[in-house]
């Protein structure tokens, strides 16, 4: 059903007339990705935002249930991920396992309508999350290979804009469903599988088959720079510090186009040659051409890239102490007195503030340094939490809170897979941006299940003051951690 064309492709623009500046336009990839990522959120925010209120209310969840779903809504991808992305990687077909995350999801909806025990609600919510883990890294990756390095704060902005869009629609349609339908939970499951399986039309239909690749301009995450490849071409993308392969020494194309050959790597195995044109010749052949598929040894060397085990580390160490979204609106549903029948419009608050700054901060991440910026939205967050912890229960409380978690996720959200560019070579970007996605997913995991066990043991003050505390540890340990080399950014 998915079927790619996988000759050569077709590469990004980024010879001396590419236009410069705020007017630069993203590839149309990025726009029909954007597409997918948007009608599929619709579908997908319209279950994530009745699900709190169908779980604790018509389902009578405690805390500690509820985490422990959540937890599973938001983790099993984490498991997932690694698996999707080995796999985009090693087939050299990203639009084939998006496909099939994408069509699993969708086929997961209409099940919701049959569950109503945990057991049942957590293996259709865990099935539903692994299409989830399946696609997000290939998809990335094709956003990630048709995107020259310096604008990638700007494509996955510009895309996680576009989800955004869909992740403010969904709620606003689960809302208007509710308004009308007699049994209005069942209707917002229907109408949510309907609106999934548009999506995955829309992947099939419209994504290209060839992968489009773009030249990196040698700039790595979140400091620092790799050393780019020769003025025609470039061989094997540069890692950190100009490595190509981790552990390697592998050095750039010559000005002909053709990519010199690799260094030794940490087992003492030849690196890879880069090919005639590396990535960045107009005439080079597409990466599958002449080469064995990517081994499983070869993802997991990416771990031996200081840089790439860094930002991992650290995005984990501040998932563990990131509330879920599903816990935060229940505390601001309780502490400003929200009710019931306004509760689904609560994440359209956090998408509208995400949508309207994805794509400035974006770029602005790109000028500045991603580490600052996605640092700086960890900041918000945690003022976010001291807003739910001490202010009054005011009509501007809610706004505040809203405001300040959008902004956290237009820092982070897509800032984190950009930093990434960089680091890993092409033809292991899409298991490099799982291993960082996965890790920081797992501590997520964790985090519901303790916020819950602390809110069911505790209650849910001192629940979320002990993340506040751990979330200021954290960030104050991963600004040092992430800290360039040259000690600017």
């Amino acid at each position: 059903m998915y079927l790619t064309d996988r000759s050569a492709p077709a590469r990004a623009d980024t010879g001396p007339d590419r236009r410069s500046g705020p007017g630069r336009r993203v590839a149309p990839v990025v726009l029909v990705l954007g597409t997918v990522s948007l009608i599929t959120d619709v579908s997908s925010e319209m279950v994530t935002a009745v699900l709190p209120l169908y779980l604790v209310s018509r389902l009578g969840f405690s805390p500690l249930g509820f985490g422990t779903l959540d937890g599973v809504y938001n983790g099993v991808s984490a498991l997932v991920q690694l698996t999707g992305g080995h796999l985009a990687d090693r087939v050299r077909n990203h639009k084939l396992m998006a496909g099939l995350g994408y069509g699993l999801s969708a086929l997961c909806k209409p099940l919701l309508l049959l569950a109503g025990s945990i057991g049942t609600l957590g293996t259709v919510l865990a099935l539903e999350r692994t299409g989830k883990g399946l696609r997000t890294a290939p998809r990335d990756a094709m956003i990630s290979l048709s995107t020259p390095a310096r604008d990638q704060g700007r494509a996955f902005g510009v895309h996680r804009a576009m989800d955004t869009t869909g992740a403010m629609l969904g709620p606003l349609a689960a809302f208007l469903i509710l308004r009308a339908a007699a049994d209005g939970y069942d209707a917002v499951f229907g109408v949510s599988a309907c609106v999934a399986v548009l999506g995955v039309l829309v992947l099939v239909l419209f994504v290209p088959g060839r992968r489009q690749a773009a030249r990196t301009d040698g700039t790595d995450g979140l400091g620092g720079t790799g050393e780019p490849g020769g003025p025609e071409g470039a061989g094997e993308p540069a890692g950190i510090g100009g490595l190509g392969w981790p552990g390697g020494t592998g050095r750039p194309g010559g000005p002909d186009g053709t990519g010199g050959p690799g260094g030794q790597d940490g087992t003492g195995e030849p690196g890879r040659t880069g090919g005639p044109g590396g990535t960045g010749g107009p005439d080079g052949p597409d990466a599958s051409d002449g080469r064995p598929p990517v081994r499983v040894r070869e993802a997991l060397a990416l771990l031996r890239v200081p840089r790439l085990r860094a930002l991992a580390g650290c995005a984990a160490l501040l998932g563990l102490t990131t509330v879920s979204d599903a816990f935060v609106y229940l505390l601001l549903q309780r502490r400003a007195g929200i009710g019931e029948q306004w509760f689904t419009l609560l994440p359209l608050g956090t998408a509208v503030v995400f949508l309207s700054l994805a794509v400035p901060v974006g770029a602005l991440a790109d000028r500045i340094g991603r580490r600052t910026v996605f640092l700086a939205g960890h900041v918000g967050l945690l003022t976010a939490y001291a807003l739910l912890l001490w202010a009054p229960a005011t009509p501007v409380l809610a706004p505040a809170v809203l405001a300040l978690h959008g902004a956290f996720y237009a820092a982070t959200d897509g800032v984190l897979p950009a930093a990434l560019a960089g680091l890993v070579p092409e033809e292991l970007r899409a298991s490099g941006l799982a291993i960082v996605g996965t890790s920081q997913a797992l501590a997520r995991f964790c985090c519901s299940l303790a916020f819950g066990a602390a809110w069911t043991v505790w209650g849910d003050g001192p629940a979320l003051a002990g993340s506040a505390v751990g979330l200021l540890c954290c960030a104050a340990v991963a600004g040092l951690v992430l800290r360039p080399a040259g000690g600017t950014r």
